[in-house]
């Protein structure tokens, strides 16, 4: 394990706790890809920022149980962790928003460039959320 890769993530997953976005956008590349869960890819911090905004209309969530792995170089790194989420407002093409709160098991896959965060795959099960909110 690469210890400076696992302090880049526990702060990663720390700013993203507080909502300080501007931390949280400071730990990227200007070039980051974000493969956004079972849609497509986003090139760019920019385009994160718009993601991210989106997200925080829609979801107040926390990350919480997170265990870190990284290869010895620390390039490379996967996350699993839970989400504890509530549901803020209806994010287009999903179910009505009520306040419905969720916990999702979810994972992540990090490629580390010059300290920061070049990629980022985030998978959790949708159909699993979706029913959770919808019922």
């Amino acid at each position: 394990m690469n210890q400076a890769t696992v302090n880049l993530l526990q702060q990663y997953y720390d700013a993203f706790n507080r909502q300080d976005m501007e931390s949280f956008l400071n730990m990227l590349t200007d070039d980051v890809i974000h493969d956004v869960n079972q849609t497509g890819r986003e090139v760019g911090k920019e385009a994160f920022s718009k993601f991210m905004d989106r997200m925080n209309a829609h979801y107040k969530e926390q990350i919480v149980d997170i265990s870190i792995t990284t290869n010895d170089e620390g390039d490379r790194a996967a996350v699993e962790f839970t989400v504890l989420g509530e549901y803020l407002s209806t994010d287009e093409g999903l179910p009505e928003a009520d306040g419905q709160t969720y916990r999702l098991p979810a994972g992540a896959f990090f490629e580390i460039r010059d300290g920061k965060v070049a990629r980022i795959t985030n998978y959790y099960n949708l159909e699993d959320w979706i029913a959770q909110v919808a019922g």
